[in-house]
């Protein structure tokens, strides 16, 4: 099978220090050439007569640009990946058993609370890539932690949460960067992702001056991406969602699993006075996109909604809807929402239409929620 990647490229005839500015290109109205990456037999090669000339600017360093900083769209691997592992059998021992599985999961986590800073202190630059919860959550934390086998866990006691970080520069590069290039975010973060390596790249170009590099990561940290910014990895279904078929190209279980951890509330809510349903909704301030991917999945008859406090949710209250999302959540999750989940569902098997049972498991989960766990208790 001959499988085709487009990899753009810019190419402009500036000095080093703007030559690092379009070291990943996003803007394709900027692009001198689209380059036909060919992949027969396992075998790479450029067709270089497949070219179309967009602006004109002189090549320059072409060598230089596909040796050392030669960034292909994460997008581009998303089809086979997706079919590859969307049918794997995905539990709380494949999480922590099968590698793909968990880094799936922890782009899909990430994509919810993660973060990629770039930050400076005392005159010196420091890259963070973090993952923030509340204390409630604690063990999470440690699971992501005792999976790569590397990071800090830093409990903020005064304000209840608590931080997993990575700063090393090398770990950062050998650990974290071959997961987000392998599966790509799907949020917007994805932005700020290609972002963050290319401040990596300019820190760790030894030909560059520190006032140099200052300049640069100046100028980068000022850009943002536009309001209507959709990941690349929903091109391959031109960024259109209409179904459950062209939802599962891009949104896998794992992925779908670590964002629910992470952003997805099983709860239990009044529809009226003396009556209790069961309840699951997904909120995001950006991203539609994503939320109506799970919507799909999800088989959410509802439509996304914009609040105006200023995001986006998907809510369901229908029985069918939530008997769906309990199968698909069956077993599944790590964290302290794994609790939430399988009280909740419990619930609904054995208590659906009790308004007093339903009230008093409510106000049991809200007590539940305000208890600190220890690494005992967790059970990682």
């Amino acid at each position: 099978m001959v499988s085709l990647l487009l990899i753009f490229i810019e190419l402009v005839n500036l000095d080093k220090l703007s030559y690092y500015s379009d070291i990943v290109l996003l803007n394709l109205t900027r692009c001198e050439d689209i380059l036909l990456l060919i992949k027969v037999n396992n075998c790479l090669s450029f067709d270089l007569n497949v070219r179309k000339k967009v602006i004109d600017l002189k090549i320059i360093r072409l060598n230089k640009i596909i040796t050392q900083y030669f960034i292909i769209h994460q997008r581009l691997n998303v089809r086979y990946l997706i079919s590859k592992f969307s049918m794997l059998n995905i539990n709380k021992n494949s999480l922590s058993e099968n590698k793909d599985i968990f880094y799936q999961w922890l782009v899909g986590f990430t994509d919810a609370e993660g973060t990629f800073s770039i930050d400076r202190q005392n005159n010196n630059w420091s890259l963070i890539f973090q993952i923030g919860q509340s204390n409630y959550n604690l063990r999470v934390l440690h699971f992501i932690k005792k999976q790569l086998g590397v990071g800090n866990i830093i409990v903020e006691k005064n304000n209840n949460l608590a931080q997993f970080r990575i700063r090393d520069r090398s770990v950062l590069e050998l650990i974290i960067f071959p997961i987000f290039d392998k599966y790509p975010l799907l949020t917007s973060k994805y932005f700020y992702y290609i972002k963050f390596k290319k401040a990596h790249a300019i820190l760790s170009d030894k030909s560059l001056t520190k006032p140099e590099k200052d300049i640069l990561i100046f100028n980068l940290i000022k850009t943002n991406p536009p309001l209507d910014y959709i990941s690349p990895a929903w091109s391959i279904i031109n960024n259109i969602v209409s179904n459950y078929e062209n939802a599962s190209k891009i949104i896998s279980k794992s992925w779908l699993v670590g964002f629910t951890e992470a952003e997805g509330s099983f709860y239990l809510v009044n529809k009226s006075k003396n009556r209790i349903v069961h309840a699951f909704e997904i909120t995001q301030k950006l991203d539609k996109i994503v939320l109506i991917g799970i919507k799909h999945i999800l088989h959410i008859s509802t439509k996304v909604q914009f609040k105006n406090a200023g995001y986006f949710t998907i809510v369901t209250t229908n029985s069918r809807a939530i008997e769906n999302i309990i199968q698909y959540y069956n077993n599944t999750m790590k964290g302290m929402k794994s609790v939430e989940y399988r009280i909740w569902a419990r619930s609904y098997v054995k208590d659906k239409g009790n308004f007093i049972s339903l009230n008093k498991i409510r106000n049991q989960i809200r007590i539940m929620k305000q208890v600190k766990y220890n690494l005992i208790d967790m059970k990682i």
